[in-house]
């Protein structure tokens, strides 16, 4: 593999016009998928520089580090210097510079400093690494992924430090894939199956955006995967991706014939129908005595897209299908369970079909899996825990006695889990007795109506219940949290009450937050919704996973509590099409 530092070195030695050189090296001589985007390479450049002359000047070079405007602090990027016991020596921060930052967290609490350190130290052999974190831009509030490029720096008289500079980049560059790889097999080279822990570890180094590493053993057992533990212990040999591509097979392919590689295969992003390519990078691993495949899988930017087929059945037709269906069961309650068996019919067409339970969580009916009637599974979970049975029942047993619940399950045939909504309603038969009756769908597609009922039955539950709502507002594993959706809570004044997404916000006033076209969206939103009770916004933001802009639209509703008034919110990126 073409190294950075190699090619570098090697521009240092060739005079000052070979950066230009080292960029068409890097893509003219690296295999698919490696090399880095133009600013990514701009801002290695720009930390080896700094490297450069702290090897000649020592710690004479940091007043230059410090000036404002100069090439080394130009907006939000800058050049930090740590020393090797986590002081913080140079940054634009006042209040972090001259202190100690090992305890320093990101919003997510996973370590800043330490894991910084750690990216140079980790390998011997290389001083100099990347670790990724969550923080906020110079002067804003909402944190985003933050690429930080670190390495050794030594004095001329011995003194070790780290030097580094980092970049606002939603995106996953392939070699910070193929970096995170390479530890990974270092790791379990060195500790064995202890280094599991770590590999699940949500706070540590090889778990960033939405990427994870995982690792299969020869056989084709799966044993680590913290994106889907529940394949762990289970054989994944012959997955395929959505068009029949052996996928597993083809990584073990690459693993033995090239020791390491890419693989390209097609598969949906969470809450996405149609395909995207992925592309995992996988390596051999030496566990005791055997040979284990580490992989880590990535979409990349402007990753091919299958086309779509057959549209997916949105929100409010999944919600009127489930209404007619009630109304059929009014009438003519277990006697309609033949029909609703039917395939091909409007109420089992391929993926989507009808359930019917007892309020207390026995499977009446299941159109898909008949031998599954009669079981109590009013504590059913997914992959990620979340409790299925409960949110099923709550939604049952609402005032509206019908809502949305979503969860990560296997679609028919298929042992990875993805996202599915299914939409619940109490229905009373004939015979007096109440059931619950529900249909879902796979990657469904968010859209204004998702998002009203959404928020409008956050608003009931505050209405009802005040402050003691927030929990469950924030609950990861209950009904108000899922994929890229969340409900906000606002004081009319713009203080942020609940953000379970972004927690740190809680707490602070943001009246004065602007979106990425300078509108200040949170004045808006608590005006619009002061004025008229409900409303829909616009504004510039991030997309989950993405660096480019684009326009989300916000919902945001008016509630009170014994005199208390508040604005819930919640919104969506129409242009994240399925």
């Amino acid at each position: 593999m073409f190294s950075f530092l190699l090619y570098y070195t090697t521009a240092f030695a060739q005079g000052p016009d070979a950066n230009m050189q080292l960029k068409e090296m890097q893509i003219s001589s690296a295999p698919t998928h490696v090399g880095f985007s133009d600013s990514t390479v701009q801002l290695m450049a720009l930390v080896m520089d700094a490297d450069k002359m702290i090897r000649e000047k020592g710690e004479e070079a940091f007043a230059a580090f410090r000036e404002k405007g100069s090439r080394w602090r130009q907006g939000e990027t800058y050049i930090f210097i740590l020393d090797m016991e986590g002081n913080m020596v140079v940054h634009p921060d006042a209040e972090l510079e001259g202190k100690n930052q090992l305890e320093l967290k990101d919003v997510n609490g996973k370590y800043i400093i330490r894991g910084l350190l750690r990216a140079v130290t980790v390998m011997p052999y290389k001083p100099e690494g990347w670790y990724h974190y969550q923080w906020p831009e110079p002067g804003g509030l909402m944190p985003r992924w933050k690429s930080s490029f670190v390495r050794v720096a030594i004095t001329p008289k011995g003194k070790r430090y780290v030097v580094g500079s980092g970049m606002y980049n939603d995106r996953m560059e392939p070699e910070f894939v193929i970096e995170m790889v390479r530890d990974a097999v270092g790791q379990i080279e060195t500790l064995k199956k202890d280094a599991f822990d770590l590999l699940h570890d949500m706070k540590g180094p090889f778990r960033v955006k939405d990427t994870y590493v995982f690792v299969i053993d020869e056989d084709g057992t799966e044993l680590v995967n913290p994106g889907f533990p529940n394949l762990e212990g289970r054989n994944v040999m012959d997955v395929k991706d959505t068009e029949g591509k052996m996928l597993v097979q083809e990584m073990f392919s690459v693993m033995r014939t090239l020791g390491s590689g890419w693989v390209d295969y097609m598969w949906p992003k969470p809450g996405e129908s149609v395909s995207t390519q992925k592309s995992t990078y996988v390596s051999g691993a030496k566990l005791g005595n055997k040979t284990v495949l580490v992989g880590c899988g990535v979409y990349l930017s402007d990753a091919p897209k299958a086309e779509a087929t057959a549209p997916k059945m949105k929100a409010p037709e999944l919600m009127a299908l489930v209404r007619e269906a009630a109304d059929v069961f009014s009438k003519s309650g277990e006697q309609a369970f033949p029909e609703f068996r039917m395939k091909g019919s409007r109420w089992f067409k391929d993926d989507t079909y009808f359930f019917v339970w007892t309020l207390d969580g026995v499977r009446k009916f299941h159109a898909a899996d008949p031998k599954s009637e009669g079981k109590n599974v009013s504590d059913l979970r997914d992959v990620l825990n979340r409790p299925i049975g409960k949110l099923f029942l709550e939604a049952g047993a609402s005032a509206s006695g019908e809502g949305w619940a979503h969860y990560m399950y296997p679609e028919p045939g298929q042992m990875f889990p993805a996202w599915k909504s299914t939409f619940v309603k109490r229905v009373t038969f004939p015979d007096g007795k109440q059931y619950l009756i529900g249909c879902g769908i796979y990657h469904m597609q968010m859209d204004k109506a998702f998002i009203e009922d959404l928020v409008n039955r956050a608003a009931d539950l505050i209405a009802k219940e005040g402050k003691k709502a927030f929990p469950i507002l924030r609950d990861k594993s209950g009904p108000f949290l899922f994929m890229s959706t969340y409900i906000f809570v606002q004081s009319p004044e713009g203080v942020e009450l609940v953000n379970g997404v972004h927690p740190n916000l809680e707490g602070r006033n943001l009246i004065d937050l602007k979106d990425l076209k300078g509108k200040p969206v949170i004045r808006l939103q608590n005006e619009a919704a002061m004025k008229k009770g409900s409303a829909w916004l616009e504004h510039y933001w991030y997309t989950p996973g993405d660096n480019t802009p684009a326009l989300k639209q916000t919902f945001v509703r008016k509630v009170e509590h014994e005199g208390v008034t508040y604005i819930v919110g919640s919104g969506l990126y129409p242009e994240m099409k399925n």
